[in-house]
């Protein structure tokens, strides 16, 4: 048994049921920080722009609206959690040093940003180890493998 197959098995066993509603809201969150980031491009280059990134804004910028979308119905469902979660950890990783930093940790002006990023982040990491758990497609199509 490899240690992914160890890690699965450990948090198979120590899932409480009550988290996999957590994953649901919070997949439905950053789906919804990814129709924010579609429905006002321009601050979220604005941001980026702030943030000293200039020589790959647009491209940035696309590919963190276009993550946090399916990513985000990604965790939200339970569907390749983890591999969902890896393309989400670098953007929160990316917001918690490289944008909040010029605003300022604890400043008024930052609006909890920070707090949420950095809550956002430990969420996912928790669920990069977790999992999806028993209320997810991930589990239903283990318990189905025929369809």
């Amino acid at each position: 048994m490899n240690a992914v197959q160890k890690m699965e098995h450990w948090a198979d066993a120590h899932h409480p049921q009550w988290i996999d509603f957590l994953r649901v809201v919070l997949g439905l969150f950053i789906f919804y920080k990814g129709v924010l980031f579609i429905s006002n491009t321009d601050a979220l280059l604005e941001i980026m722009k702030n943030a000293d990134l200039q020589f790959v804004n647009l491209g940035l910028a696309h590919f963190v609206a276009f993550a946090h979308l399916v990513g985000g119905i990604l965790i939200a469902m339970g569907l390749v959690t983890r591999f969902a979660i890896a393309f989400q950890i670098p953007i929160l990783l990316g917001a918690v040093l490289f944008v909040n930093i010029n605003q300022g940790f604890l400043s008024v002006s930052n609006n909890l940003e920070f707090e949420t990023s950095i809550l956002v982040l430990v969420l996912l990491i928790v669920f990069l180890i977790f999992g999806s758990g028993k209320f997810s497609v991930d589990h239903w199509m283990k318990k189905h493998p025929n369809g």
